[in-house]
């Protein structure tokens, strides 16, 4: 019987950074968790023990820290760029770099309405993302945001669904409709402006997300997913995943009380999830 090694990769992860810049009048701050991971010619660590072509995963982390030193990261996009590039220059036995970007989002706190130049609050759990393939023969680029936690309180509906004897679900005209929103976008050039892409991107999610009227959250999905590709030509594709998070309105009549819609119960499990990719073709 003949045993024959597979696709296989490598790296470091949970790499995490913290990089201040200290401009005269103010500080900046950047926050990252990265992910390396990378392919090539290492069958021989596997079957023979041989580590002359591995390189250390301690090293990719220290890589992080001495390229974020070299030149400030101006983004996670382009800082991804950056390590790939240097893994695939460095290291003649990678055939394939892999950079996953988590990136904890935080704001300038404001004294008497003036931002301050050093102090900061995080917001929330939601983070910016950014994922970087490269090999010698091309780079894809994706960016993305996930955690960004939406809800509203009208324009939203689901009735008219298929019904079969275990269905239980009424038809609501007028329901609470909310989300946690993970984005992943498709970039068709680099020749970017990461930032301002990423921040009107987001923008252009919660706009999509309060102006629809929601006949499901799945044509929300199509709006929101709509609105990117026809405002960023730069952007291929998008895919949108939505946890429909549920907010059940709760039965006071035991108590003497209507419910007008006023009193709900929210529950994280079970709850739905819709998924889609839309391609600008």
């Amino acid at each position: 019987m003949a045993i024959r090694l597979g696709e296989n990769n490598y790296g470091k992860q949970r790499v995490r950074i913290l990089q201040v810049t200290r401009h005269t009048d103010r500080h900046e701050i950047r926050e990252c968790t990265l992910g390396i991971r990378l392919e090539g010619d290492f069958e021989t660590a596997h079957t023979m023990g041989d580590n002359s072509k591995v390189l250390p995963t301690d090293t990719m982390k220290n890589t992080v820290y001495a390229l974020a030193k070299q030149q400030r990261i101006d983004s996670p996009e382009a800082f991804g760029l950056r390590l790939a590039d240097h893994f695939l220059s460095t290291q003649a036995q990678v055939s394939r770099a892999c950079i996953e970007i988590q990136e904890t989002l935080w704001s300038r706190f404001a004294v008497n309405g003036q931002a301050h130049p050093h102090t900061f609050t995080r917001s929330g759990e939601e983070k910016r993302i950014a994922q970087v393939v490269a090999s010698r023969s091309g780079r894809t680029l994706y960016a993305g945001v996930e955690g960004l936690v939406v809800l509203k309180t009208t324009d939203s509906e689901f009735e008219g669904f298929v019904r079969d004897k275990f269905t239980t679900l009424k038809e609501d005209h007028n329901r609470i409709l909310a989300t946690v929103v993970r984005a992943n976008w498709l970039y068709r050039t680099e020749k970017t402006e990461f930032d301002g892409t990423w921040k009107g991107v987001r923008q252009g999610l919660l706009e999509a997300f309060a102006a629809h009227n929601s006949k499901s959250l799945q044509q929300t999905l199509y709006a929101m997913g709509k609105v990117v590709l026809e405002s960023f030509p730069s952007i291929q594709e998008i895919r949108l995943s939505l946890p429909n998070k549920h907010y059940n309105l709760l039965d006071l009549a035991a108590f003497g009380m209507e419910n007008a819609k006023e009193i709900f119960l929210p529950t994280d499990e079970p709850h739905g999830l819709i998924e889609a990719t839309l391609r600008n073709e």
